[in-house]
C-alpha cells in the first residue's frame, strides 16, 4: 500500500512540470526561429541550399526591403571599389566586410550595427585593397572567432567584440606566404612577392585551410595549400600545386619549373566534407598566362580538381580540366558537393563548373567522372616558338556545355550595321573557330578567359539539380614577342616592369579602348596624374592588387612609362635574353621573363560597347545531374535600352545563385543591377528588385526571430558601373 502524497507534494510537482514545459517550448521556438548562414556557400559542401521555405512562390511577390545596413564609406564616383561580400549568419548576428576591408557585424533581425573593425586602424599595415568574398566562423565552448584575409594576412577577430586576437599568429595575423618556401629550395625570397586570398578559406576541425590569389606573370608566387592552426596559426600542412622533385606530378613540368614558375592557385573557394574528413578545390592556370615554353608538359596539378585529406593535406585524387593551360582557364568557382542518382543508386558527388562552360561530376570517393570525359584532339598549331601545346583535352560527353564552344562569322552581332562591320573586320583580321587555338601575334578572338562559371559558383537541391549562372563573352588575345639581341629590341625598365606586372590585364593600344573588360591605360596620363597613379599602385582596388610588393622606384618606372612625360631622361635598358630581372643576381631564374607578353585582357565589344556577338549573353541554366540534361535556360540580365528595342540579350553577370525549399532561386550578378527570384522548376522570372548598386555578389538567406530573411550586398563597383555601400535586407511583411 502506497503513503498519500500532500495537497503541498502535488502542487510542486504541478509547477516543476509547467516550469519544465516552459523550457522545453523555449527550446523548440528557438531551434524553429533561427536557421543559420553559417558558411561562405552556405554549408560546408559549398551547395547555396536553404531548407526555408517561408517565402515561396506563392508570396514572394510581396517580399519588401526590411532593412538597409550603409557601412558608411564614401563611394568615388568616377573610381568606385568593389564589394563582392557574401555574409554569414551565426545565432542573430550578421558579419561581413566593406569595400575598404573592415569587418562588421550587425543585428540580422534589424540591421542595427553592433561593432565595426579597421584593420588599419592604429596600425602599420599600409592598406592593399581587393575584393573579399566572405569570411570565415569558428567557435569551440567561449573561444568565438572570425578570420579573413587582407593583402598578405590572414587575421583572426573575436567575434563578440570585434578585436583583434593577439594570441593567433604574430600579434593577430598569419602572413601568408608562410609555408610556400625557403630561399634554399626555391633559389628566392617569397616575402619579396605578393601574395592576397580574395575567398576565404575553409574549417576542418581546428584547422582553416586556404588558398590564394597571385600574379599570373613571371614574378608569380607557387599556388600551394597551406593549412593553419585556427588557435595559433601554426602552420598544420602544405600541399604543393607545383610539385617538387621526388613528388607525384614532379615529371609533368620542365626539370627546374618549380624555381622558375608559380601559380597552380585555388582563388576561387573550397568546399570540406566534414565527415569525410575531405576538402575538395579547383586550381587555376601555371604562370605565366598564355605562353608555356618553360614548362612542358601537362603541368600537375595546375587547372585540378583536387580532393585532400583536410587533415593531412594528402592528395586523395586529382582530376585535370585543362592540360598545359594556354587560356587562363582557370577553374573559377569552388566545386559543388552533391548527391545524384546515378545507374540506380544513390552516389555522392563533387560537381564542378568551368569557365569553358562545361560541368564535370565526379565520385567523391574515387575522383572517377560518373558522365565519361572523352580526351578529344586539339590544335597545336600555329604554337610560338618554344611551345609545345598539349594535343588533346578533356571533354566530358553530359551535360552539354552551357557557354559557346566555337566562333563563326554567323556569331557576330547583327544588332546594328555599324556594330556588325565593327566586329566583322576584327573577325577577319584574327585567328578564330577553334577554342583551343594556341596563342599567336596575329590575334587570336576566344571564349572563356573570363565567361562560362564565375566567381559566385553554382547552387545544387537535394533532387540532384544543379543550378548556375554562365556568360557568353568573347575576348581578344595578341601575343607580343620581346626581342632579344640588339640594342633597338631591349625594353626600358618601365615597360618591361609593365609587362610584367601590368599587360596581363592593362592594354595601351589605342585601337582597344572600346573592348576593355579592365580599364585602358592609353593615354591614362590625361585621366589621372602621377601622384594618383603611384596611389593606386600602392594600395590596389577592386579587381586589381596592391603592388606594394614591388619597389617604389619600380613603381615609379612604370608611371613613368604610362604617362610618356616628354623630355624624360631614356631609362636603363633590359636583356631579354637573360630572363632576369635586373635586381635578380645573375643566374636566378625567378622572377621569370617570358619571350613573348599577351596584349592585355581585351574583352571583344562593339563600337559601343555592347558585346560583339548574337545573344545570348548571359545565361540562367539548371541541369539535372543524375541524367546529365537540361531542365532549362533562360537569360539572365537585360539592357532596359536594348530591351525597349525588343532585344531580350541577358548581360554579363558576376555572383552566384541561392536556392531554396520554398521553390525559389534568388540571384543578383547581372549588370542590370537587380535582385531577382525565379521558379526553380520552370526558370520563369517570378520577382525583381532595383538594388541601389549592382549585387555582383551571391546572396544569403536565413531565419531569425521567426522571419525569414534574404540579404544581398549591393557593392556594385564592377568596371564602367556606379559602386555602392548598402547590404539590402527583403522579407515578407508582418
Amino acid at each position: 500500500m502506497g503513503v498519500p502524497r500532500s495537497q503541498s507534494y502535488w502542487f510542486s510537482i504541478l509547477l516543476v512540470g509547467i516550469f519544465l514545459g516552459i523550457i522545453s517550448s523555449c527550446k523548440t521556438s528557438d531551434i524553429s526561429d533561427i536557421t543559420n548562414w553559417a558558411y561562405y556557400g552556405g554549408d560546408s559542401g559549398g551547395t547555396r541550399y536553404s531548407e526555408l521555405n517561408d517565402i515561396n512562390l506563392e508570396n514572394v511577390s510581396q517580399l519588401q526591403v526590411a532593412w538597409e545596413y550603409d557601412t558608411g564609406e564614401e563611394v568615388d564616383a568616377e573610381r568606385p571599389m568593389t564589394n563582392q561580400c557574401q555574409p554569414i549568419m551565426i545565432d542573430g548576428i550578421l558579419y561581413g566586410t566593406t569595400s575598404r576591408q573592415k569587418l562588421f557585424a550587425i543585428d540580422a533581425f534589424s540591421g542595427e550595427h553592433k561593432w565595426q573593425f579597421d584593420p588599419y586602424e592604429d596600425s602599420d599595415l599600409r592598406p592593399q585593397y581587393h575584393a573579399i568574398r566572405g569570411v570565415v566562423y569558428w567557435s569551440k565552448g567561449k573561444d568565438r572567432r572570425l578570420l579573413y584575409s587582407i593583402g598578405p594576412y590572414l587575421l583572426a577577430i573575436d567575434a563578440g567584440t570585434g578585436k583583434l586576437i593577439k594570441s593567433f599568429g604574430e600579434d593577430g595575423k598569419v602572413d601568408l606566404h608562410i609555408g610556400l618556401g625557403d630561399e634554399e629550395t626555391l633559389g628566392y625570397d617569397v616575402y619579396q612577392y605578393g601574395i592576397r586570398s580574395t575567398s576565404p578559406g575553409v574549417i576542418y576541425k581546428d584547422l582553416i585551410i586556404m588558398g590564394s590569389s597571385l600574379s599570373e606573370g613571371g614574378n608569380a608566387l607557387p599556388g600551394y595549400i597551406r593549412a593553419y592552426n585556427v588557435k595559433t596559426g601554426d602552420l598544420a600542412w602544405v600541399f604543393h600545386t607545383i610539385p617538387l622533385p621526388g613528388e607525384f606530378g614532379y615529371d609533368t613540368w620542365a626539370e627546374d619549373s618549380y624555381k622558375k614558375l608559380g601559380a597552380a592557385n585555388c582563388w576561387a573557394g573550397m568546399v570540406v566534407d566534414q565527415e569525410r574528413g575531405r576538402v575538395f578545390l579547383g586550381t587555376g592556370s601555371p604562370s605565366v598566362d598564355f605562353y608555356g615554353g618553360a614548362r612542358p608538359g601537362q603541368n600537375l596539378f595546375a587547372n585540378c580538381v583536387i580532393s585532400l585529406n583536410a587533415e593531412t593535406g594528402e592528395r586523395v585524387w586529382h582530376f585535370q580540366t585543362v592540360h598545359h593551360d594556354l587560356w587562363d582557364k582557370d577553374i573559377p568557382c569552388p566545386p559543388t558537393l552533391m548527391t545524384v542518382n546515378h545507374e540506380g543508386k544513390k552516389v555522392d558527388a563533387v560537381a564542378q563548373a568551368t569557365k569553358d562552360g562545361f560541368v564535370f561530376l565526379f565520385d567523391r570517393d574515387t575522383g572517377v567522372p560518373l558522365f565519361p570525359v572523352e580526351e578529344v584532339a586539339v590544335p597545336t598549331e600555329p604554337a610560338l616558338p618554344g611551345e609545345v601545346p598539349w594535343p588533346t583535352q578533356p571533354v566530358p560527353t553530359k551535360p552539354k556545355p552551357f557557354a559557346r564552344q566555337t566562333l563563326e562569322e554567323k556569331d557576330l552581332t547583327t544588332r546594328t550595321p555599324e556594330a556588325h562591320e565593327f566586329a566583322l573586320q576584327r573577325f577577319r583580321n584574327s585567328n578564330h573557330g577553334h577554342k583551343y587555338l594556341p596563342p599567336s601575334e596575329k590575334g587570336t578572338l576566344y571564349y572563356g578567359f573570363g565567361g562560362g562559371a564565375e566567381w559566385g559558383g553554382a547552387a545544387a537541391d537535394p533532387n540532384g539539380i544543379f543550378y548556375v549562372n554562365g556568360n557568353n563573352m568573347l575576348w581578344w588575345l595578341e601575343m607580343k614577342k620581346l626581342e632579344a639581341g640588339s640594342t633597338e629590341q631591349r625594353l626600358p625598365r618601365g615597360e618591361r616592369l609593365f609587362n610584367q606586372n601590368c599587360a596581363m590585364c592593362h592594354s595601351r593600344d589605342a585601337d582597344m579602348t572600346a573592348n576593355q573588360a579592365y580599364p585602358n591605360l592609353n593615354k591614362v596620363g590625361e585621366r589621372m596624374n602621377e601622384s594618383e597613379i603611384l596611389s593606386l599602385l600602392e594600395s590596389g582596388r577592386g579587381r586589381m592588387p596592391s603592388f606594394q610588393h614591388i619597389k617604389d622606384r619600380d613603381r615609379e618606372a612604370i608611371v613613368k612609362f604610362l604617362i610618356e612625360k616628354e623630355g624624360e631622361k631614356k631609362e636603363e635598358v633590359f636583356d631579354v635574353h637573360k630572363r632576369v630581372e635586373v635586381t635578380a643576381e645573375e643566374g636566378a631564374l625567378f622572377p621569370y621573363v617570358a619571350p613573348y607578353m599577351n596584349s592585355g585582357n581585351n574583352q571583344f565589344l562593339d563600337h559601343e560597347g555592347y558585346p560583339a556577338l548574337q545573344p545570348l549573353w548571359g545565361t540562367l541554366n539548371a541541369i539535372d545531374m543524375n541524367t546529365g540534361e537540361y531542365v532549362w535556360q533562360v537569360p539572365l540580365g537585360e539592357f532596359e535600352e536594348l530591351k525597349a528595342k525588343g532585344l531580350v540579350t541577358g548581360s554579363e553577370n558576376h555572383g552566384g545563385p541561392v536556392v531554396t525549399a520554398g521553390g525559389l532561386l534568388f540571384i543578383g550578378a547581372s549588370y542590370d543591377e537587380k535582385l531577382k527570384a525565379y521558379d526553380i522548376k520552370t526558370g520563369k522570372k517570378v520577382w525583381e528588385y532595383l538594388l541601389p548598386a549592382g549585387g555582383f555578389a551571391t546572396p544569403v538567406t536565413y531565419k531569425v526571430k521567426g522571419k525569414q530573411f534574404i540579404v544581398i550586398n549591393a557593392g556594385g563597383g564592377r568596371y564602367g558601373l556606379k559602386g555602392g555601400s548598402k547590404y539590402v535586407a527583403f522579407a515578407l511583411p508582418e
